[in-house]
């Protein structure tokens, strides 16, 4: 008998959009429990959205989004959605993360930093500690923001794009650690276009023009004839 895995959240016939738009239509899923699921698909299928709908930052406009237990739930933006402007350290910026256990105005205890410290070397940022966010390149701070959703321990950690654009270094970064945040019981929700990134990935949600064409393991999802419907290239001969 096959073992399943148990699911985190639970997507049941789901459509939203931006007022009159729609942007996803009736999207049935699952996201494994403790497990790294990738939502893929060409640009403008609808997967930034979805990933909103889990977070509870777009409201479905049919269907309903269903949790497992607890589930502290952790969204790292795209480093585009931060100002350079912010007067603020890396390791200020990390440690922000641990406001979801302490709270905005009590000090952080040892404990803490030593989250901090730990996710701030996991992502290869340790030597960055004292530089100005503002001061950072694009793909240096990106690995700031994800240091601070490692760093919030959160049940279910929600990323969009996360390596977008980054050097082969830095994307192995980010992986290794979203792979290591996945053994540790934390289930990992990332939004990529790279299909490299997805072959990797425990589970995939793959998606063409807002609406969910297949899901299950990468290496049944992500057939070749599957690929080239979501991309909506034509099959030759």
């Amino acid at each position: 008998m096959r073992n399943i895995t148990p699911t985190a959240v639970t997507l049941s016939d789901i459509s939203a959009g931006y007022g009159q738009r729609e942007v996803l239509s009736g999207i049935s899923a699952r996201v494994p429990l403790g497990q790294v699921s990738v939502v893929v698909g060409a640009n403008g299928a609808g997967k930034s959205s979805l990933l909103n709908v889990v977070a509870g930052v777009l409201r479905p406009t049919k269907g309903t989004v269903t949790t497992t237990g607890s589930c502290r739930p952790a969204y790292v933006v795209q480093r585009s959605h931060v100002s350079d402007a912010l007067p603020v350290t890396v390791r200020s910026v990390v440690a922000m993360g641990r406001w979801a256990h302490r709270g905005p105005w009590r000090r952080l205890r040892g404990h803490d930093w030593d989250v901090v410290d730990n996710c701030m070397e996991r992502l290869g940022i340790g030597a960055l500690a004292r530089r100005q966010l503002g001061a950072l390149s694009g793909g240096q701070r990106q690995r700031v923001l994800v240091a601070q959703g490692l760093a919030q321990e959160a049940d279910v950690l929600m990323l969009d794009e996360p390596a977008a654009g980054m050097d082969l270094d830095a994307r192995a970064r980010i992986d290794d650690a979203l792979t290591v945040a996945a053994r540790g019981g934390v289930t990992v929700l990332r939004v990529t276009h790279d299909l490299e990134v997805a072959r990797k990935a425990d589970h995939c949600l793959l998606l063409r023009a807002g609406r969910l064409i297949g899901q299950g393991a990468p290496g049944e999802t992500l057939t070749e004839r599957a690929v080239r419907e979501a991309w909506g290239v034509p099959e030759l001969g």
